[in-house]
């Protein structure tokens, strides 16, 4: 009895000391384990989504284009004898830029004048001897005929001649040439190009839930890294009534251009339309953001666990985005350390 009591007593001894060992076993692996896990885990800061006033004030990129820009062709053919502009030339409107050889047009065109000369006072001659009752009807119409003729004769000979002078039909500087003398041109050759840039024309796409707060006469300011510190003054002369597949709708500014600060047409500017009230939205920074705009997506730290999800964007202000839908106000959304983040990643919050 006493021995096998004394088994008994070793038996529960030994029993208790390989649970111990087992659960002390078990412990160290799952130490181990969230060690595995914690080196595993990615380091990422975040930034908390909440609650702030958003100005509905538009800032958008716009360019910056000539009032008028006219490409000048040939209306005539021949070859050039003269040119008399170059590139960076102001020329006033009606300022001659090319002649053609006019030789040929102009011995037309004085021959078309004296026989419209002619015929002209053949019809007037004609006119006053029917009222004396000295021709026939039919011989004054002859005469009006004639008349007629030969006057369209002398319009087209009188435009062939003009033609050889190509003139710029508006006021500008000469962007670019495109003949010298000698060469031969045909109708329709590009010659120069002539812009208009004592105004300007500033284009920028509206987005669909912005363009219909704005209406043509808005006051905009708008602004050029070339003169960081001024603001040029500006007003909507135009809004469009069709979008294009991004449902952006082009609008036009007109601006006057700046002696002390000249613009150039081609130039970038940042358009800035008057504000229109304040508005509680949610905000993200915008360094949270994944991708583009158009299609944005952010990492939402669930636990220790990073998870990507859609949401809408709104209207960007500086550093924050406007988060529309797809978040609730005090979720964490990370802001760096995304770009080595996939769905379902561990992650490790860092200060």
């Amino acid at each position: 009895m006493k021995t096998l009591k004394w088994m008994l007593i070793v038996g529960g001894v030994v029993a208790g000391m390989i649970a111990i060992l087992l659960n002390n076993k078990a412990r160290s692996d799952e130490k181990a384990r969230r060690s595995q896990e914690i080196e595993k885990a990615i380091p990422v800061t975040v930034a908390e989504v909440k609650k702030g006033k958003l100005t509905d004030e538009l800032s958008l990129v716009g360019t910056i284009v000539a009032n008028h820009d006219v490409a000048i062709v040939s209306e005539t053919d021949g070859r050039v004898t003269a040119v008399y502009a170059k590139v960076g030339d102001y020329k006033p409107a009606g300022s001659v830029l090319v002649q053609v050889d006019d030789e040929l047009k102009l011995a037309a065109f004085k021959s078309a004048e004296v026989a419209y000369e002619k015929a002209k006072k053949d019809y007037e001659r004609y006119q006053a001897l029917m009222k004396e009752g000295a021709i026939s009807d039919s011989q004054l119409e002859q005469a009006r005929q004639a008349f007629q003729s030969a006057e369209a004769q002398y319009i087209v000979a009188r435009r062939q001649y003009q033609d050889a002078k190509i003139k710029t039909p508006i006021s500008g500087v000469v962007t670019a040439r495109q003949v010298d003398v000698g060469a031969y041109l045909g109708k329709g050759a590009l010659v120069a190009n002539v812009v208009d840039i004592s105004r300007l024309k500033v284009k920028v796409n509206v987005a669909e839930q912005d363009v219909f707060k704005l209406k043509e006469g808005d006051a905009v300011d708008i602004t050029t890294d070339v003169y960081p510190n001024v603001v040029f003054k500006g007003k909507i002369e135009s809004i469009g009534a069709k979008g294009d597949e991004a449902h952006t709708y082009p609008v036009e500014i007109s601006l006057p251009n700046s002696k002390e600060n000249p613009l150039k047409a081609g130039m970038f500017c940042r358009v800035s339309l008057s504000a229109r009230g304040e508005r509680e939205a949610l905000l993200i920074p915008r360094e949270a953001l994944i991708g583009s705009v158009k299609n944005p997506e952010v990492f939402v730290v669930e636990g220790e666990t990073a998870r990507l999800r859609k949401i809408v964007a709104g209207r960007e202000a500086g550093l924050w985005l406007e988060a529309r839908d797809g978040l609730k106000e005090g979720e964490k959304v990370v802001v760096s350390g995304q770009n080595n983040l996939k769905d379902g990643y561990a992650i490790q919050i860092v200060q």
